[in-house]
């Protein structure tokens, strides 16, 4: 009888195992299976959220790179004419934007743009705490005009995302126009390192940073801790986790979302703005019609001349002075560039 093996077509033997490799195998299985834990664990941030940590910081600058104008507002302000009894937004942010020198001037032809609105609470419009839904519609038909090859409108609400889409209203403008309207589902955010002062490493929304262009378009209102919020606290909006540990430094944390974030355009929505009871209200008494539209490259200016709109000033807001002071923007708004239309 021969002494080698019956060899079999696959490469296999009858030979079985010895207890010596069936250990071996064991604690290779073993070894496979650890390592897959230990990946496993880096794939699944602190906040719950699954995603893997960027190496190294890395700052969004959606700014464009066109030609500054001479002829172009650095802020523009629009207001409703004295013979409109009620302007509509869309004709408001027309004019704030063509004050800023169109929005050709910030939107090329192929362009991914995300417009990042305030779609954080269970509101209807009339309570002025998410963005006006016309102001949204109008930018989405900016910026499709403009040649952009996709808009995007998203936003992490604070209260159910699905809730906040529809009764803010602002679900149904922006998909009726073509735009696409994206939910925060846990599996879009990705910890990042932003080397703040205070946000180091944290869950962001990825669908905010792979654009080409991104349009802050948040809504001016009052804010209990923070005393006023528009632009610079709109992006509290692209962070997953537990974001209300941040309010233990609300000045610093906001200076540091703006320095993380350069947006494209800053476009304000004061068409009703809430007064008082801010940053959810619900009590439609609390909010006032102003039908105002402020355009801007500047978030801190945005929001400096902004508070003025509840009586604010920029003295009382130090989230500004920690922003301008980082050379972020400017809080005295009065030297740019200001064309009221």
């Amino acid at each position: 009888m021969s002494d080698e093996k019956d060899a079999r077509p696959n490469g296999r033997t009858d030979e079985k195992p010895s207890r010596r490799d069936v250990i071996k195998r064991v604690g290779q299985t073993a070894g496979v299976l650890a390592g897959a834990a230990v990946l496993g664990r880096l794939l699944w941030d602190r906040g719950g959220t699954a995603s893997a940590a960027t190496a190294t910081a890395q700052a969004r600058d959606f700014r464009s790179k066109a030609a500054s104008s001479q002829d172009a507002a650095e802020l523009a302000i629009a207001r409703a004419k004295s013979d409109e009894a009620e302007p509509s937004a869309d004709a408001l942010v027309r004019r704030a934007v063509d004050a800023m020198g169109g929005m050709q001037r910030f939107i090329g032809r192929g362009d991914v743009v995300v417009i990042k609105p305030n779609i954080g609470w269970d509101r209807l419009p009339i309570h002025a705490a998410n963005t006006n839904p016309d102001v949204v519609a109008a930018l989405v038909k900016l910026v499709l005009d403009a040649g952009a090859k996709k808009v995007v409108v998203a936003d992490a609400s604070c209260n159910d995302p699905h809730r906040c889409y529809q009764r803010s209203g602002i679900w149904r403008a922006a998909y009726g126009l073509g735009a696409e309207v994206v939910l925060p589902d846990e599996h879009r955010f990705r910890t990042t390192r932003m080397n703040g002062e205070i946000l180091d490493e944290w869950p962001i929304f990825t669908t905010l940073m792979d654009a080409d262009k991104v349009i802050n378009v948040p809504v001016a209102k009052h804010h209990n801790l923070a005393k006023y919020t528009a632009a610079m606290k709109n992006w509290y909006g692209m962070l997953g986790g537990r974001r209300n540990r941040l309010h233990q430094n609300i000045d610093t944390s906001i200076a540091d979302l703006a320095g993380f974030m350069r947006p494209t355009l800053v476009v304000v929505d004061a068409m009703r703005v809430l007064m008082r009871n801010g940053p959810q209200g619900g009590n439609i008494d609390d909010t006032k019609v102003m039908n105002t539209v402020v355009a801007t490259t500047d978030q801190v200016a945005a929001d400096a001349y902004g508070a003025t709109l509840i009586g604010q000033h920029r003295d009382n807001l130090p989230y500004l002075k920690v922003a301008h002071d980082r050379g972020i923007g400017t809080m005295f708004w009065e030297k740019l560039r200001v064309r009221e239309v």
